[in-house]
């Protein structure tokens, strides 16, 4: 094969999957396409630095990554105001009509599944996030490269974000529960589960085994001259992605509700799942003037589809261990057909909404399953009992491990720290950032070490060698001892990242902190009337405490001798605005957060993490969200960044 060859077998591989992925028109038998692939690919092999860029084999990875790194969006991504009847949609029309007159509403299909932000440059896609919080969110660039229908490269040199939701058929949804369950898995819950869970997985051949599919919704940060939404899309579709083929412009709230019920009755006809209608305002001028409010839109809305019931029998009750070691309950019920997915299970929640319920086993009950809500009993048929039914048991002893569990009312949870169920979180816990900030010791590293016995609790730790680690797979000399060295900084660290790293239910940094400052490294020799006198301790932290260190004592002094924690220093804090009150920092700032806790407490202030009426200041960045609404609301003291410096004398 010559270059030009080369070139030409590219190009014919790309229309192929663009027939086969975004227009669902297959033009190709799979055999005439996989004769084309793998010579194309053997060119490449002989050729690397002629290697194209939008070459179909750059689409699968093949080393699997150690993290997602965290990756800022261009512009923020907004969730939208939920509609739910004829009612609320007629509001929420008249809200702009009133002032804009005669507007025009792009309505188009609403997909359930994970959100993706494309950034594309120079023509190329160049990054892929995931929504996250709106501002940031995963960086999942190379898994999003697997996905045949998002573009390697677009008709377009400027910057510009293309967002998206990513779903999976409902067809291959049904494949990958079964390949689950073959392999003794746990199934997913629905196609947006599974669609988010094959998003985020490290391994990205693991991505691209799953037809995940890319369907566009919008744009973000552009440059571009085109006045209708409507018409942005349109040009979006021209770049090479999938149509949804069921869009509408509506002139009037009685004609979006028309599109509305035409869609309900189309859903069963779509490939992957809905959960409703997006309606926005067509004209970009019109939405740049009616703007945001703090959580959404206000050119844009939800027009959900209504909950899907169904009748079904509870059979049994079961209790699964999470990796925090909270239990929860698990309905087994009689399978049932909920839009095209067969659900055997269903959330109890936790044990309170059992009791508030009533719910029985033996009950006949209604269970729902609504957009991406994990199916769950609503409701409880009590007519139809017939004195059969078993009231639900509390556990006292954990199903996995049996040690005794935390009884808090609404959760019950195991703390033992041996525990199988949350060994492996517990470990990547203790060593993250806010506890003991121990380099390279991420969740593939753990989960490795803990499969190959190395590492069935957190003391064992401290006792590996670098024989063990040469011994594993992909562990090189070089990253070996850089995980050991990293291991042995963590000795001598602060008193409260100790206390921290352990995972106490309710003990986060701001009690760990507290704790330190009161009783040192001895916390757990602590009385409980000692421990009830601590500012901002209630019973409930309290009682998790003392169960924690009735089931962990002899773990917490193994830990104690090994890490040899240094004991706080008490500093008296210089007269300032702050000393002795109670400040909650949030929003972005110049600097990380951290720093800026880190000077209130430096200047004698308790930093909190939720306000509340004993809060005296909330210093705020951008994108603050609900604690500063909650301030506002409360009336406590609100300052920015630069008058917080200001107030202190640093500038």
């Amino acid at each position: 094969m010559t270059q030009t060859e080369y070139q030409s077998a590219v190009k014919q591989l790309k229309k192929y999957s663009y027939h086969y992925y975004v227009l669902d028109d297959p033009i190709t038998t799979d055999e005439e396409y996989d004769i084309l692939y793998h010579k194309v690919v053997a060119y490449e092999h002989e050729h690397p630095s002629e290697i194209l860029s939008d070459s179909p084999t750059q689409r699968v990875g093949d080393q699997p990554q150690d993290k997602f790194d965290k990756a800022q969006h261009l512009s923020r991504m907004w969730s939208l105001e939920d509609l739910f009847n004829k009612e609320e949609l007629d509001k929420w029309v008249e809200r702009i009509t009133k002032v804009y007159g005669d507007v025009k509403f792009y309505s188009e299909p609403k997909f359930d599944g994970a959100s993706l932000n494309l950034i594309y440059d120079d023509g190329k896609l160049v990054q892929a996030i995931t929504r996250g919080d709106g501002t940031q969110g995963e960086d999942v660039t190379q898994n999003a490269k697997t996905i045949q229908s998002i573009p390697l490269t677009i008709d377009y040199q400027e910057r510009i974000e293309i967002r998206g939701e990513v779903v999976i058929f409902k067809e291959d949804f049904e494949k990958i529960n079964e390949e689950r369950l073959k392999n003794g898995e746990n199934l997913f819950a629905n196609p947006r589960n599974a669609a988010a869970g094959s998003l985020r997985q490290l391994d990205t051949r693991i991505t691209a085994s799953r037809r995940l599919v890319f369907m566009p919704y919008g744009i973000g940060a552009n440059t571009l001259d085109i006045a209708n939404l409507s018409e942005r899309m349109e040009w979006v579709y021209a770049l090479g992605f999938r149509n949804p083929h069921m869009t509408h412009i509506c002139v009037s709230s009685d004609e979006i509700e028309t599109f509305y019920h035409e869609m309900r009755i189309a859903r069963d006809n779509f490939a992957m799942l809905l959960d409703g209608m997006v309606i926005k305002v067509d004209s970009i001028a019109v939405q740049d003037e009616l703007g945001y409010t703090v959580k959404n839109p206000r050119w844009a809305a939800a027009y959900k589809f209504p909950a899907i019931e169904k009748l079904t029998t509870l059979k049994e009750v079961i209790y699964q261990v999470g990796r925090s070691g909270v239990v929860t309950p698990v309905a087994i019920v009689e399978p049932v057909s909920i839009e095209g997915v067969v659900v055997e299970r269903s959330t109890l929640h936790n044990f309170d909404e059992i009791a508030r319920k009533d719910i029985r086993i033996g009950d006949k009950v209604i269970i729902l399953r609504s957009g991406d809500v994990i199916p769950k009993i609503v409701k409880v048929i009590t007519s139809e009992r017939d004195g059969n039914e078993t009231v639900i048991d509390r556990p006292s002893l954990c199903p996995v491990c049996n040690s005794e569990l935390l009884d808090e009312g609404a959760l019950i949870k195991c703390q033992n720290l041996d525990c199988e169920a949350r060994v492996v979180n517990s470990i990547i816990y203790f060593a993250s950032k806010p506890c003991l900030n121990i380099d390279g010791l991420g969740e593939r590293i753990v989960l490795a070490l803990h499969e190959a016995g190395l590492v069935e609790e957190l003391i064992d730790l401290f006792r590996l060698t670098l024989e063990q680690l040469l011994r594993l797979e992909g562990f090189k000399e070089k990253k070996s001892q850089n995980l050991l060295y990293a291991i042995q900084a963590a000795k001598g660290c602060e008193c409260w990242r100790f206390i921290n790293a352990l995972g106490i239910e309710h003990i986060g940094e701001v009690a760990s902190k507290t704790l330190c400052t009161a009783f040192g490294t001895a916390f757990d020799r602590a009385h409980r009337e000692e421990i009830l006198a601590l500012d901002g301790f209630g019973g409930e932290m309290v009682e998790s405490l003392l169960e924690f260190v009735r089931v962990n004592g002899a773990k917490i002094n193994a830990l104690r001798e090994a890490l040899e924690p240094i004991e706080p220093v008490k500093k008296i804090a210089v007269e300032n605005p702050f000393k002795g009150k109670t400040v909650v920092v949030t929003g972005a700032m110049s600097v990380a957060r951290d720093i800026i806790k880190g000077m209130m407490e430096e200047l004698g202030a308790k930093v909190a993490s939720s306000v509340s009426k004993k809060t005296d200041f909330v210093i705020f960045g951008e994108d603050a969200g609900s604690k500063y609404d909650k301030a506002v609301e409360l009336g406590i003291t609100l300052l920015t960044e630069s008058e917080f410096r200001k107030m202190v004398g640093n500038n």
